[in-house]
């Protein structure tokens, strides 16, 4: 246990020394703004809500009955694993997209994965929109 307590402390001080409480906080307000955007933008955002850099997307197929778009949230995520962003699926419904970047993000890896989400989700709106056949 003595290891452990030495490997927690030094974990703290990089946190402090690297200023990445204060990171946290600016870059998770700058990512739930941007996701905020997204949302007025493709109705199948239901919800985004979260605090610091751990945030979640609700996707629905309607925004007024909260329909879960649990099929819409596994398609984004596999996008966004494809284009080696990992993020997970959550809730009830496993429609709410899990966004839980490392401590160490920058702006720059910020605005990479906002560009990648938004191209994400604008595929699923499309498949969302299109009827499923006869």
């Amino acid at each position: 246990t003595t290891l452990a307590c030495f490997i927690g402390s030094e974990v703290l001080d990089i946190i402090d020394e690297e200023n990445l409480q204060a990171n946290a906080d600016i870059i998770g307000n700058h990512l739930l703004d941007s996701y905020r955007e997204l949302q007025n933008k493709y109705p199948i955002v239901g919800d985004v809500r979260g605090m610091g850099l751990f945030t979640g997307i609700e996707l629905v197929t309607d925004r007024n009955s909260k329909t879960p778009a649990t099929h819409l949230a596994g398609y984004v995520s596999n996008r966004l694993r494809a284009h080696r962003i990992l993020i997970g699926t959550d809730g009830p419904s496993d429609n709410v997209l899990k966004i839980r970047p490392p401590l160490t993000i920058n702006q720059a890896d910020a605005d990479l994965l906002l560009s990648r989400l938004d191209s994400s989700l604008y595929e699923a709106q499309i498949i969302n929109d299109t009827p499923s056949g006869p």
